[in-house]
């Protein structure tokens, strides 16, 4: 009798009635495969929950056990947007807490790959896990990364976590970095004392000076925006001006979640500047400027997301008025020459954050670095 020859990867479907042709294989819609495959990883049903209740951490354990010994099903090999996880690279990121320094630190790492990523050749998934404070599900996630071949990425602050994570990595053969472990070590022994081995915003933890500092920059902040209470300038810890729509408002918000109370005074022209603005220190007021062209774009698109006709927008997006605003913002920075000016044409907010943070703290501390010209 022939005998039927079947698909590695297929499993075989038995029916008494049915007649068996040899020598063809099954077919299988391969959309109905990557379905069923999305749904088995969703489900977490190929997950051997059972062996982890009985898994332990000992260096001289005789027989360790392996989820590398565990054969990978096909139902496994695909991610939640249906992948083929055998060709896309996975990053598990694990926290006790949010995630949100890990998940910083891995899109940061990730933004140097920018040129191989996705569409390279090189696609790379990432799978957050925050508020891991259980050992069984850090073991059952470290299993998969290891049937995965993940990379995993962890911020754990209980040192007996992040111990039993660094032994389950090295048993099952998972690579690893540990992000708080290392400067928290640097911390400890620098100031001479013990870390608390607590996650941040961990409950029974008192909310810190820190926490409320925040609040109050932010409720401040918001009270401040375009040029409002202009009496309060003075209140304030930085000062945002410059022409509309050079992300002076988001610049002011992204500023005070970091706990810095910033005012932010809008230049228009044939509107007289508020004078507490030049009674304030020159040392934490800063000029923002951008290019024409870019800053014509994004008026335009403000304009049209308004939804404002090209006759009712005046000349707000016209090239002419905008570089006559600049001029006039430009001759306002040469008259206060303490003012530092920050282009803000080629930067995310981040960037420009970071400009102007490092100039605050440069300049609160004293500790001015000889520079050649005052824009950034």
């Amino acid at each position: 009798m022939p005998t039927l020859q079947l698909c590695p990867t297929i499993l075989p479907i038995k029916s008494e009635g049915a007649p068996q042709q040899p020598g063809r294989r099954p077919k299988v819609s391969p959309q109905l495969n990557r379905w069923s495959r999305a749904r088995s990883i969703r489900s977490g049903r190929k997950l051997d929950r059972s062996s982890l209740r009985t898994t332990t951490l000992e260096p001289n354990q005789p027989n360790p056990p392996s989820p590398l010994s565990i054969p990978l099903d096909p139902d496994d090999a695909v991610s939640d947007d249906g992948a083929d996880v055998r060709f896309v690279k996975s990053i598990y990121i694990v926290s006790d807490g949010t995630g949100w320094t890990a998940e910083h630190c891995v899109n940061a790492a990730l933004g140097q790959f920018d040129y191989c990523l996705v569409d390279h050749g090189c696609p790379v998934n990432t799978h957050l896990f925050s508020g891991i404070d259980d050992a069984e599900k850090l073991l059952e996630i470290i299993k998969q990364c290891a049937r995965e071949g993940a990379l995993l990425v962890y911020t754990l602050a209980d040192s007996s976590m992040a111990s039993s994570a660094k032994k389950a990595c090295k048993l099952w053969g998972v690579s690893f970095t540990d992000v708080l472990g290392p400067i928290t070590e640097s911390i400890a022994t620098h100031l001479g004392v013990s870390p608390s081995g607590l996650p941040r915003g961990a409950s029974g933890i008192p909310l810190s000076d820190d926490y409320f500092r925040r609040i109050e920059a932010v409720e401040f902040t918001i009270k401040q925006d375009d040029g409002a209470c202009p009496k309060n300038l003075a209140k304030a810890d930085i000062v945002l001006t410059g022409v509309s729509r050079t992300g002076k408002t988001p610049l002011s918000i992204y500023l005070a979640q970091k706990g810095y109370k910033v005012a932010n005074v809008p230049i228009v022209m044939g509107v007289e500047m508020p004078r507490t603005l030049f009674e304030v220190d020159p040392w934490k007021v800063f000029g923002l400027t951008i290019n024409p062209a870019v800053l014509q774009n994004i008026r335009k698109t403000r304009a049209k997301t308004l939804g404002f006709s090209s006759e009712s927008t005046s000349n707000y997006s016209e090239r002419d008025h905008i570089r006559e605003e600049l001029e006039f913002a430009g001759r306002l920075f040469a008259q206060n020459p303490v003012w530092p000016i920050i282009d803000v044409t080629a930067k995310a907010i981040e960037e420009t954050a970071a400009v102007v943070l490092r100039l605050y703290h440069d300049r609160k501390h004293k500790c001015l670095m000889p520079r050649i010209s005052k824009r950034y």
